[in-house]
This record gives C-alpha cells, structure tokens and sequence, in this order.
C-alpha cells in the first residue's frame, strides 16, 4: 500500500567565530550567536510484520446425552493440544510464533476432525519486544541519517565534522496498514497475506541534531543551505 509522504529534509550550517567576551550576568544575558556547528534533520520509516498470531478453536459434538457429548468434546480438546504442542503451538487458544506452522495445525486439525472443529482466521499481533525494538531501530536509522547529512555538509565546505552536541527525537509516528475496505465488507474472506499486512506496523522518527565542525577558526564566514 502506498505510505504517506515524508516531510522534505533541511540542512542549516553556520561558520561563525566565538563571541568574544560577555556578560556573565544572568539578568544581562544576551543570546550568544553560535559556534561553529551544523545543524540538521534526520528522517527515517521503517515497518515490522506481525510476529504473533492467534486462532480460536471450537469443538462440538452430537450425542444422545450430554454427557457423552461433553466426553467427546474433551477427547477432541486434549488431541488438539497433543497436536498444537507436536507442531510448535502453545495452548488453546492456540498462540503462534511461527505461521507456516499455523496453517500446517490447522489443516492438521480440519483434516482429521472434519465438521466436529471449527478454527478462526488467525488474529495477527505484535510482542511488546517487537514493538520496542521497531522504535528503536527507527530512531537510530534517523540519527544516521542526520549525521550523513552533517557529514556531506562539512565535505562541502571543506570542513571536519565533530562530535554531536545534540540530539533531540522531535516526533515518532506509528500506524498500522489496515485495509479498510476488507475489513469493513468481508472481514472474515482476506486471506493470509492480506491479513498479515493489515496488522503490518509502521514507524516513523524525524530527528534534530548539532554536529561539531573541527578545524582553526579562521576569519568569519557563514554558510545557509537548505535542502529541500
């Protein structure tokens, strides 16, 4: 599906020598112009499958008593455990980690059990860890490329970059890739792939960052670029 446009990068450098002097005096202070230093933004998107599912199974059975039904109810429930747990399952309901072994339970099940069973589309979900860890590689895929920006602005200038002076995460958004339209007139038809995309996640992180610019400090110069 088509992802929402990123805001367009900029690029601020600023060549200027250091004050010099001043007022110590906190009533007095005055805004010092900056030194010398390059400041730039950094964007990054970065989206993550599910790494869960779950699916729901449901037994029943027809028999003259209720007992006997009950009884036969269990002995279907604790062969579909004996399955799950043979097939890298976890309970029942039935959580997986791994999907190929979902579909090969399932089709296990519907094929030995016929009409007595019935099994849910499968429910895609995300581990908190999962999602943490998104978070964080978005982030640093940012701060990466801030400093590349940085870096390719000092090369232009003729000019060492140094080491950051700040870093500030200036905004994180996350949406998943539903499909509103499946979802809305025919949840229960989506297949596999369509499902696992609706409950893909996506992450996006922009950046602000001040690099170091090394080197003498010569005469005064200044440099504004803006990269659009």
């Amino acid at each position: 599906m088509p992802l929402p446009p990123l805001s367009p990068a900029r690029v601020f450098a600023e060549l200027v020598p250091p004050p010099a002097g001043g007022d110590n005096s906190r009533e007095n202070e005055v805004p010092k112009p900056p030194g010398r230093e390059v400041h730039v933004s950094g964007t990054s998107e970065l989206s993550a499958s599910p790494d869960r599912a779950k699916v729901t199974v449901y037994l029943k059975s027809k028999k003259g008593e209720a007992g006997a039904a009950r009884s036969s109810v269990t002995r279907r429930l604790d062969y579909v455990a004996q399955s799950a747990r043979q097939r890298g399952g976890i309970s029942v309901c039935i959580t997986f980690s791994d999907f190929s072994k979902m579909q090969e339970v399932c089709n296990f099940l519907v094929e030995k059990l016929g009409s007595s069973v019935i099994i849910s589309p499968p429910h895609f979900y995300h581990t908190v860890e999962a999602v943490d860890a998104l978070r964080r590689q978005v982030c640093l895929a940012a701060v990466g490329s801030a400093r590349q920006k940085a870096q390719e602005v000092c090369q232009l200038l003729g000019q060492p970059l140094g080491k950051p002076l700040l870093i500030r995460e200036e905004e994180v958004k996350e949406w998943e890739g539903h499909l509103e339209n499946h979802l809305a007139n025919a949840p229960d038809s989506l297949g596999l792939q369509q499902r696992l995309q609706s409950a893909t996640i996506y992450v996006s992180s922009r950046v602000y960052a001040v690099f170091e610019i090394k080197g003498e400090r010569k005469r005064k110069q200044a440099a504004h670029i803006n990269v659009n």
